[in-house]
């Protein structure tokens, strides 16, 4: 990584108290990732709840899985985030 590059990744971090690492890894991890399956998309959701620090209730992840599996709207981070921020 270039060190400018590194250091707003740092900034960020600092100011969201989110890792950066942690938010590509998930990024890297949803490019191949099957979200027609159930399971697949329960872990990606976990996994977007534990790098927010927000809980997610297990009724507001069957909505999640529900839109995105059986209505096959798009997952994406901001998406999630958003979902998980209506509780």
């Amino acid at each position: 990584m270039v060190p400018m590059e590194n250091e707003f990744f740092k900034n960020i971090g600092k100011k969201t108290g989110v890792n950066m690492k942690d938010i590509l890894d998930l990024a890297n991890s949803l490019q191949s990732a099957n979200f027609k399956d159930e399971n697949t998309v329960r872990n990606v959701i976990r996994r977007v709840s534990q790098i927010a620090n927000k809980p997610v209730s297990r009724e507001m992840e069957e909505k999640i899985v529900q839109s995105i599996v059986k209505d096959g709207k798009q997952l994406d981070f901001n998406s999630i985030s958003k979902m998980i921020n209506k509780k």
